[in-house]
């Protein structure tokens, strides 16, 4: 949608999503959610010179550690995109990926009460 009668904050792309991800609609990787935490990887090879700019754009975003679907808003395309996108950048070697803890490893709140009640008894 463009033209006149187009919303302001709509921006519309010249390249579509299909042609950013070379046509796939899955990512190699089942392991790369929403929550997965993201960062370049320490001295990554040099990316290819036909290399898409949001591969650029990605490996700039996470030069900190960015979750996927923080990304995907920064650089405004979808999250499925940019996960097939961050997957072919950790099969390069460029992006390190990270899952969070799951929830059955994370302490109960039970417990954390406990701590802190213990604390403020110190």
């Amino acid at each position: 949608m463009s033209g006149p009668d187009a919303p302001k904050d709509y921006a519309d792309q010249a390249v579509r999503p299909f042609v950013i991800t070379g046509g796939r609609v899955r990512a190699s990787r089942n392991t790369i959610g929403v929550d997965t935490l993201l960062m370049t990887a320490p001295d990554p090879p040099p990316l290819p010179r036909a290399a898409p700019r949001e591969q650029h754009a990605l490996l700039r975003i996470c030069a900190r550690l960015h979750p996927l679907v923080e990304a995907a808003a920064q650089l405004q395309l979808p999250v499925s995109v940019v996960a097939i996108v961050a997957c072919d950048l950790v099969d390069s070697g460029h992006l390190h990926a990270r899952s969070p803890i799951p929830e059955a490893e994370r302490p109960s709140l039970t417990m954390l009460q406990e701590l802190l009640d213990g604390l403020r008894k110190l």
